[in-house]
Order: structure tokens, then sequence, then C-alpha cells
């Protein structure tokens, strides 16, 4: 079975992590732009960042057989630096039409201050203006009523839901992001925000529509693998394949995919990878022996 991690930051993580999740079966990854673990303090190293998103990052992916995309805006953590942001808001344009490109995110609340909702309403008008999905981080504080907000603002702008990933959800906010039409995003930690275990039960309880696994695998405690782990403990835990396939790969290749840039035929075909191959003059080898590698391709 082949898998999609729809929200993972592998700009923190290793080329090991990259040969591991290939041969779990993940074939393609979204990577939202994101809060660093301290903030940036110019516009130049969002440029930077935003860069690699869309460069280096989505070439090192291909080295080991992984398609890479990425969501492009400004986090809601550095929203609150409103002198940084002004100059952020003025180069996202940049980058939200570039290849690979999925969605503008992930954006929405951290503290739910004044200077969060200023620029979340923002980018969700650059949303329309690309005609590109959203992807919504929701806070990890009071998430409930952050929840609600996040959806009412939404509204509020006129994106319908069938173009809205509300990420990170858990039990109490489940339900309300369902039945106001969203696609439900769920990010699988080790120890913190939901357990693979706790991850089957939703399924069970409230289905696979709109349902979506991930990572979101960072520089802190996380695991790149939760997606197929988590699948796997659904087939274990007697959750059908249809649910699994779902969760785990198609409902993120369905809402994504209205981007016109997520597309299932760039990973299904044969990938002939040859690591002497460059990007802007580099390679991923550190000047070890080329490799010349093939991954069929396959539903």
């Amino acid at each position: 079975m082949n898998f999609i991690d729809p929200h993972i930051h592998m700009v923190s993580r290793t080329t090991n992590d990259y040969e591991a999740m290939r041969a779990a079966g993940i074939v393609a990854v979204i990577e939202p732009a994101f809060w660093l673990g301290q903030a940036r303090t110019t516009v130049g190293s969002f440029k930077d960042y935003f860069s690699m998103l869309v460069g280096w990052e989505r070439f090192r992916a291909s080295q080991f057989g992984i398609k890479h995309y990425c969501t492009i805006g400004l986090n809601s953590k550095e929203a609150n630096n409103e002198a940084l942001a002004e100059g952020v808001m003025e180069i996202l344009p940049q980058f939200m039409a570039k290849e690979g490109v999925v969605a503008v995110g992930e954006i929405g609340y951290d503290d739910q201050s004044k200077a969060e909702d200023k620029y979340f309403r923002m980018q969700l008008e650059m949303a329309k203006d690309f005609e590109l999905p959203v992807m919504v981080h929701t806070p990890h504080r009071d998430k409930k009523n952050g929840t609600i907000r996040s959806m009412d603002v939404i509204e509020e702008h006129g994106i319908p839901p069938h173009l809205v990933v509300i990420d990170h959800n858990n039990e109490e906010t489940v339900k309300s992001v369902l039945d106001r039409g969203y696609y439900a995003g769920f990010t699988i930690y080790p120890k913190t925000k939901m357990s693979k275990k706790r991850m089957v039960a939703v399924v069970k309880q409230y289905g696979s529509e709109r349902v979506i696994v991930d990572s979101s695998a960072d520089w802190g405690v996380s695991d790149p693998l939760s997606v197929p782990k988590t699948a796997a403990l659904m087939k274990k835990e007697g959750v059908s394949d249809k649910d699994i396939h779902l969760t785990c790969y198609q409902n993120a290749l369905t809402i994504y995919g209205q981007s016109g840039q997520f597309n299932e035929e760039d990973w299904l075909k044969d990938l002939h990878i040859d690591r002497a191959d460059k990007h802007e003059g580099n390679t991923v080898l550190r000047g070890q022996n080329p490799e010349k590698i093939e991954f069929k391709g396959k539903s």
C-alpha cells in the first residue's frame, strides 16, 4: 500500500528518514511552511526558507524516490511580529505560484491574537487570488474555541470547506470540523497530540470521509513513519483497506489535487534516480560514489 504524508517538515529530517519513509511506502509528502523553533529576524530569512522548500528540498526528496510538495504561508506564531510580518506578506505572492506549491499554509492561530487574526485573513484572501486550497494550523491552547473561530473566519471570507484542511484535530474538535464540511487532519505524535490508538478509534467512530492522517514530523520529538505505522495499526484493529486508503492516501490527494499541482501520475510512474544529478551544483552524495536507483511505479 502506498502512503502520502501531507504534513511533514522535511528540512528538519535526515536522508535516513527519506530512505525509511520510501521503504515504508511513502511516495509523496507535503511540507508546510513552518516555525523553525526560534524566531526569524529578517524577511530575507523567510525568502531563503521558502526558496529551499520549492528548490533544494524538492530535489533532495526526489533523490530518495519521494515526490515533494509544499505549502507557503506566514505561520501564526511569527505573525505576532507585525513589522516583520508586513514584509513577509509582500514576498508571499512570489512563491505561491511556484511549481509544487499545493496550498496556502500552514496559517491560523497560536495565541489567537489580533495580529494573528489580521494575517490569517490576509492569507485567506491570497488563497482566493491564487485559487489554492488552505491548510489551517489549529492552536495548541484553547483548541476547541480556536478551531471554531478558524472556521468562522474562513466562512466570512467565502472559502468553501472542500478547499480547506483544518489540521491538528483531536477528539473534541473532529465532529464540528466534519459537520461543517471541512477536511480534518490529525497529527500522530509519539507522546503528544494524537496517538495511533486514538486515531484508530476516531476512524472507527467517524469513518474515513475527509479524515487525513499525517505526522507533522519536525525538529522535535516526532516520527516520520507515523502514517504507515498508523495504517498498520488500523489494519490490525480491523479497519477496512478502503478506510485506510482514504485516510492515509486518497483524501490528501483529493483536497490538495485541487491545486492542479498534486498529481498521482507524478509518483506512480517508474522512477530512475541518478544521485550524480545536481541542484544548483550540489548533489546529495557529499563526495560519495554516484548511485543509480530505480523504483517501480505502483498503485
